[in-house]
């Protein structure tokens, strides 16, 4: 009798508004994580994509003068191979800046997960699933 009152006191926690506060927090910072991972995996196929025109760039000859159409927007435009290998150069150095800041964000947001999962499981115990589903 005295575990099932102790099963059903560990049950029968009270939910505080600061803790429904955590909770939504720990649900948006989840959230937000899954999309941003899911930004940086759109920007580091951008980067592979410049990547293999830079490896496609190097198979020309040099003799070969011929103008390169480099899309900007929804418009092709031409430029010699020089040109064409400076933009596409530092259009990968600027994917990577964002890809640095978009990791750096998602750890900033998993440093604060971790932090309200440590305190969401001392007041719930097993009353409360914090991981993530993997389906």
């Amino acid at each position: 009798m005295a575990a099932t009152m102790k099963k059903a006191a560990a049950e029968d926690v009270n939910v505080t508004f600061e803790d429904q506060q955590k909770i939504n927090k720990f649900a948006r910072n989840t959230s937000r994580i899954t999309e941003l991972k899911e930004e940086i995996e759109v920007k580091k196929k951008q980067l592979q994509n410049l990547e293999d025109a830079c490896d496609d760039m190097m198979m020309l000859d040099d003799e070969d003068s011929i103008l390169i159409p480099y899309q900007i927007g929804d418009v092709f435009i031409t430029h010699s191979q020089d040109e064409t290998h400076e933009m596409l150069e530092e259009a990968k150095k600027n994917l990577q800046g964002e890809i640095e800041a978009l990791e750096s964000r998602v750890e900033s947001i998993q440093r604060v997960l971790s932090d309200l999962k440590v305190q969401l499981y001392a007041k719930f115990g097993n009353n409360i699933n914090l991981e993530a589903d993997d389906s």
